[in-house]
């Protein structure tokens, strides 16, 4: 089972620790691309119109100060880097050594500037987007498409591929439809369902958490992994088709 997060805006910075080294991250395949990544942000972000490319307000200044010396930040586990709605959810910290080393071996970070981490890969905190298009590579989604699809296909082998990605971030890579399912959550309200970020990021988090540490076997099929949702939700599938994965829906009321 391959679990697919997305970053976190928010992100808490280490405060003491050896910087990142991109040998020391997973997937050595996209160092060549992340260091055009990290170099075409450093360029943008030391320009006058920095948070106008990076699509941020000016309150977020010190975040993209960031962006200027990662190559020297002290870095530190994703896990403990992200933050947030749906991170808050997952609640690593809080998990026994046994459900935590599940968590590195299952969760994988999709992310605007590394393509894709391991949930223990040592990095900074830094600001940068999916949606982003940035001066020397293009918009980061279709850049990171052509370099994601061999190591993530590699990574998730035959197993089941369970995406709690937004769309900015599910825009760059496409599981096989067939051994994947996207997870979806829409809220009722007045009979009538509706889509909520907040909750949704929270309620994808809580169902990676769930995954991870309840008992039982891992879900291997789309059907196995709705009767894992039943477990805490009311939740439904659209099974998958020729192209698009199935759809797991959680139904909050």
């Amino acid at each position: 089972m391959l679990i697919l997060l997305p970053p976190s805006e928010g992100k808490s910075a280490a405060r003491k620790g050896s910087p990142v080294h991109l040998e020391d991250l997973h997937f050595p395949q996209l160092n060549e691309a992340r260091r055009a990544v990290l170099a075409a942000l450093k360029s943008a972000s030391s320009a006058d119109d920095a948070h106008a490319i990076l699509g941020v307000g000016e309150s977020l200044a010190a975040d993209v100060a960031r962006n200027l010396v990662l190559d020297v930040a002290p870095a530190a586990p994703a896990h403990d880097v992200y933050s947030g709605v749906l991170y808050d959810a997952l609640g690593y910290a809080g998990m026994t050594p046994v459900q935590k080393r599940r968590a590195r071996e299952h969760c994988v970070v999709v992310s605007g500037l590394w393509g894709a981490i391991a949930f223990g890969d040592p990095i900074p905190a830094y600001r940068l987007s999916m949606s982003v298009d940035l001066p020397g590579t293009g918009r980061l989604a279709g850049f990171w498409k052509k370099h994601l699809a061999s190591p993530l296909a590699e990574h998730a082998g035959a197993g089941l591929v369970v995406d709690c990605r937004s769309s900015t971030y599910a825009a760059a890579w496409a599981p096989p439809a067939q051994q994947s399912a996207a997870v979806n959550v829409v809220q009722l309200r007045n009979g009538k369902r509706t889509v909520v970020s907040h909750f949704a990021k929270h309620t994808r988090g809580e169902f990676a958490r769930h995954l991870l540490t309840r008992r039982g076997a891992a879900p291997e099929t789309a059907e196995a992994l709705l009767r894992v949702a039943r477990e805490k939700w009311t939740a439904e599938l659209e099974p998958a088709g020729a192209r698009k994965p199935a759809q797991l829906t959680i139904v909050l009321d």
